[in-house]
């Protein structure tokens, strides 16, 4: 089979790429990726989780610091500063919001389709969703959408990108809306290694899906 001459450039030029990772580089992406998903589903006590995520962050951070050009370590310590925002809450809470807000916008520049599931667009969206709005913070329904919509353009059938649109969608009240998006993330295929972070979603889809239901019939 022959290809294309665009995409044979664009094979060669993921060969050279892959030529060229940092050794160990990816493994150690896979760590955080394994590290969030323990803290975030299965660290029950919320003042150790804010600790464990702040560890996280502190590990992404050192990452990020020696790889500059790569957005994944980026991407990463924005989610671990999420999570320690969602268990401090409070104004530290929101300090943490703005912090990875501005990580994930210095990702977006470097590369919008880090990690190759949305998860750029996922992040921001969320945060836009669930932050208080002005004049506490920087919540914004409409740039919410926004970049909910990019991430579902970019991974339709992704577990997060349709569990966090259907948040945003009971949040504005459209139960109906959400409760197709969040069939469509329980629907979603497994991903191979992630197996913990699919289970904590599934199981917060479930309960979110429950509520969206129960919000039609009432």
């Amino acid at each position: 089979m022959k290809l294309a001459p665009y995409l044979l450039a664009l094979s060669l030029t993921a060969s050279a790429a892959a030529a060229a990772e940092p050794p160990g580089f990816e493994s150690r992406l896979d760590g955080l990726a394994d590290s969030w998903a323990h803290v975030n589903y299965e660290v029950r006590d919320t003042a150790a989780r804010a600790t464990e995520a702040e560890r996280l962050a502190g590990q992404a951070e050192a990452l990020a610091r020696q790889y500059p050009n790569r957005a994944e370590p980026l991407v990463w310590e924005a989610i671990a500063q999420a999570t320690e925002a969602g268990a401090k809450g409070g104004l530290g809470g929101l300090a943490l919001a703005k912090s990875a807000r501005g990580l994930l916008q210095k990702a977006e520049k470097i590369n919008p389709a880090a990690l190759g599931d949305g998860s750029v667009y996922t992040t921001l969206g969320s945060l836009y969703a669930q932050v208080p709005g002005f004049p506490i913070g920087f919540g914004d329904p409409a740039k919410a959408r926004t970049y909910l919509s990019k991430a579902l353009a970019a991974n339709p059938g992704g577990i997060d990108p349709n569990y966090f649109q259907g948040d945003f969608l009971l949040r504005q009240g459209d139960a109906a809306g959400a409760v197709k998006v969040l069939d469509r993330a329980l629907a979603a295929p497994p991903r191979p290694g992630r197996e913990v972070a699919d289970r904590g979603r599934r199981a917060e889809a479930t309960a979110l899906l429950a509520k969206a239901r129960q919000k039609l019939k009432s």
